[in-house]
């Protein structure tokens, strides 16, 4: 049954998580713990008013009035400073003291469910999931910084990132693909050359999102390195050199998007930019070591692998901002719908548009089930290898279901505003022009696809899967109680039937018919970055 939304205006200026009971439902559920779940209504609760009330109102205008490229400065030198609407850079100042880009795990005292991350994602993606582009980001590139830079610059690299002070933090960018390789990264042409105790790089960046943050984390292949993507190597690139002179970066243009104004996203030419080595033994390369022993993280075979440990986390920071654009979609309609009366009657109390508004909240209330159940995956595994795995396959799919579904749902409220709903000074125009943009970022619908197969294949992921749909049964199973049978009814005979079924499937799937196009590797993501899911760090 649908609460009565016609005492509200609109989304913008209310408490977004006051307004979500199934949100605190879910922490209910994934949080048993009673300080864990204390902890999570502190933190959590802020964000929907910060949300609702502050970054929501300023999005809309920021939509508006996007970042602007100065190539030149007045004396014709080349600057590449690019310029954003205050209402932006205000934005990000607030999520920043909040610790919405790493902060929040790196200054927490307590350790921070994956599952609180995950909400306040959500959150922030109901107003703009451009600024959660620019600042999700900046949690995947610290913790590979954290993990893969050399001692000498990681603890100032992630000082800086993490930082709750605006006015010192910096932000993150990742740079994948070029004009020749898109998914098929191993078709990368940008160089890394040694010298001496550094890399340089040399090459062209094609989808470059967050082009004017600081530290990016960069795909290149060294000189004397194998063709394909085994050959790649990750890099760790600061924006400008110690002194603030420009690192070897020229920012061509700005891509001129079709949503996700907000964030920039541009070309960039590397020219002897100076890099740092992400791996394990990153430091030992750098100083010398053998450059062909296995322990050389430059020709290792392991660059990409690196890479993709962003890339995953940020596959479900986009799988959270299509269901924040699926949560806003809804209740901009059903106020919408709560406050227009055609034919003598408010158009809610017709019941296909009550089917419309109710069939919007149970696709949004699957959606966010199968992802929260990512962000719990550690928690509620038997063993880690089992929520490793259940993670592994969990993400990709996760994504692939609610980019499409949220892009439909953006679509379908559009269709409740009628006309209004096409115009651009109505809420629900940027909605579905943004939802368009997350079923690229971080690889196309096929990409992900191909990877769950990887997963299946390589690691029996999907094993994992079936494990958790047996637990989730057997409870259900053995719940007791008059509440505990009318809520659940008869879930388990279709549920049996659907995981047996699932389960026969996969053994299809597991059976290799192509292995010359699967390779080893992955195909990367597609056309531009997403950003990684603030959980991403410390989970």
């Amino acid at each position: 049954m649908l609460a009565d939304y016609a005492e509200h205006e609109g989304a913008v200026g209310l408490d977004w998580y006051e307004m979500d009971p199934n949100l605190r439902f879910l922490l209910d559920r994934f949080l048993p713990d009673v300080d864990d779940r204390k902890f999570a209504e502190d933190v959590v609760a802020g964000y929907g008013n910060l949300v609702g009330r502050s970054i929501a109102p300023r999005a809309e205008v920021t939509d508006k009035h996007g970042p602007v490229l100065e190539r030149y400065d007045r004396s014709g030198l080349d600057v590449g400073v690019v310029t954003h609407h205050a209402g932006f850079l205000e934005s990000k100042a607030d999520l920043v003291r909040a610790g919405f880009a790493g902060g929040l795990e790196a200054h927490s005292p307590r350790p921070v469910p994956a599952v609180v991350t995950a909400a306040i994602s959500y959150l922030v993606s109901q107003a703009e999931t451009a600024i959660y582009c620019a600042l999700g980001m900046t949690s995947g590139a610290a913790d590979i910084v954290e993990r893969y830079a050399p001692p000498e610059v990681r603890d100032v690299m992630l000082e800086r990132l993490v930082s709750l002070d605006p006015e010192q933090s910096w932000e993150g960018g990742m740079f994948l693909t070029e004009r020749q390789g898109g998914s098929d990264v191993g078709a990368n042409r940008t160089r890394a050359v040694r010298d001496g105790d550094e890399w340089r790089l040399f090459g062209e960046k094609h989808f470059c999102s967050n082009v004017d943050a600081d530290v990016f984390i960069v795909l290149a292949r060294p000189d004397g390195a194998p063709s394909g993507s085994r050959g790649l190597a990750t890099f760790i690139v600061p924006r400008r050199m110690p002194d603030g002179s420009a690192n070897g970066f020229v920012t061509k243009r700005l891509k001129p998007k079709l949503g996700t104004v907000a964030v920039p996203t541009g070309e960039v030419a590397l020219d002897g930019s100076l890099a740092y080595l992400a791996g394990e033994n990153a430091a030992g390369a750098a100083a010398g070591a053998s450059v062909t022993g296995d322990g050389d993280a430059a020709r290792d075979g392991r660059g990409i692998n690196r890479m993709m440990e962003m890339v995953n986390g940020s596959r479900f920071g986009v799988a959270l901002m299509s269901l924040g654009i699926h949560r806003r979609a809804f209740l901009e309609a059903v106020i919408y719908a709560a406050r227009r009366e055609q034919f003598g009657k408010r158009i809610d109390a017709y019941p296909l548009v009550r089917e419309t508004l109710v069939d919007l909240l149970v696709d949004l209330e699957a959606g966010l089930a199968l992802t929260f159940e990512c962000a719990a995956a550690a928690r509620n595994a038997v063993t880690p290898e089992e929520g490793a795995r259940l993670r592994r396959i969990a993400i990709p799919l996760a994504k692939v279901r609610c980019c499409r579904v949220g892009l439909e749902a953006a679509s379908t409220a559009l269709e409740v505003f009628g006309g209004n709903g096409y115009m651009e000074d109505w809420p629900m125009a940027r909605q579905l022009r943004d939802a368009q943009c997350h079923t690229i970022w971080e690889g196309t619908e096929n990409i992900c696809v191909l990877d769950v197969r990887r997963a299946m294949r390589s690691s029996a992921s999907h094993e994992a899967v079936l494990a958790r749909i047996d637990r989730a049964l057997a409870k259900a199973e053995s719940a007791t109680g008059a509440d505990a049978r009318r809520l659940l009814g008869r879930p388990t005979g279709g549920g049996r039937r659907s995981r047996d079924e699932t389960a026969e499937a996969s053994r299809d799937v597991r059976r290799p018919q192509d292995p010359g196009h699967l390779g080893e590797q992955p195909p990367a993501p597609e056309a531009g970055h997403g950003a990684t899911a603030p959980s991403g760090r410390r989970r």
